[in-house]
């Protein structure tokens, strides 16, 4: 019989981890870790090398022994202005077809390993999140954004389709169908109340406490039942190509396996105690 210390032993702490293209930080105790997007001057863009590197980062985190929850932003006062004009537009003008259908490929896989990782993963928003800006706020799990964020999936401006990166399949189950087509036909900027009332936005802060609102998010859902969590997201994935009989069972499987956690042993416990539970995600 298999050792089933294996399988934790495949695990390993992301704390200290150091990227080259973005910043990426975790707490003391390695729970909520930090993704910045740091290129200001640029309004943070996007490289091939960044796109890369976000894409086997979110795939690398499902190892996570530490890692519970992220936070996703941009630094200097706004999250992303998309590709980096001159270091990702101008050379894919120049691409042939194989070339182009690489890049592409590449980029949402960067999505799919967002929407894979167990880890629940909050976007702060501020000022610019535009082209594949919005796309990484759009393939977070929750969004929080400044008064003065201006969201847009800037696609059809540039001459190509608003079908990039899953957004045809992912923005219309958050806005709707119609405002999804409106927002990826016009390219037009969707402000941050507007984005708050049609349920793109989870909640607005003011830009000096943005940060710590998504961190503290963050933090809350680290604390939890972290299997859980990864539970509630995968279903919530794999849930949209089911029929009602699918998914109905599929959540009874899920839960019964939620059931078997120490955690749930250690709810019960708390609450017959009167006492606060402290949730090991095991």
């Amino acid at each position: 019989m298999s050792d089933p210390s294996a399988m934790r032993a495949a695990k390993r702490p992301f704390r200290g981890h150091r990227a080259g293209n973005f910043r990426f930080e975790t707490d003391a105790d390695g729970r909520v870790a930090t993704v910045t997007l740091d290129r200001p001057e640029r309004k943070n863009p996007l490289t091939f090398e960044s796109y890369a590197e976000l894409r086997d980062l979110f795939r690398d985190l499902a190892f996570a022994s530490d890692v519970r929850a992220i936070v996703l932003r941009g630094a200097g006062g706004n999250f992303s202005s998309g590709g980096d004009v001159f270091e990702i537009i101008e050379p894919l003008t120049r691409m042939a077809t194989p070339d182009l259908l690489a890049f592409t490929r590449m980029t949402g896989e960067v999505v799919k390993a967002m929407r894979r990782c167990p880890q629940p993963i909050v976007a702060a928003v501020e000022g610019v999140c535009a082209g594949a800006g919005a796309i990484l706020a759009m393939a977070s799990d929750l969004r929080l954004a400044t008064p003065d964020a201006k969201t847009a999936f800037l696609f059809a401006r540039v001459g190509l389709a608003g079908a990039d990166m899953g957004a045809c399949g992912i923005l219309p189950r958050i806005v709707g169908q119609g405002r999804a087509t409106e927002l990826l036909f016009t390219g037009r900027a969707m402000g941050a109340q507007e984005g708050l009332d049609w349920g793109f936005y989870n909640a607005l802060h003011e830009p000096a406490r943005i940060g710590d609102e998504a961190h503290a998010l963050a933090r809350s859902l680290a604390d939890g039942p972290a299997f859980a969590h990864s539970m509630t997201k995968t279903m919530l994935g794999q849930e949209w190509a089911m029929g009602l009989e699918e998914l109905i069972e599929a959540e009874a499987q899920a839960q019964a396996i939620c059931m078997t956690t120490g955690d749930f042993r250690r709810a019960f416990e708390a609450f017959a105690a009167k006492r606060k539970p402290v949730f090991e995600g095991a």
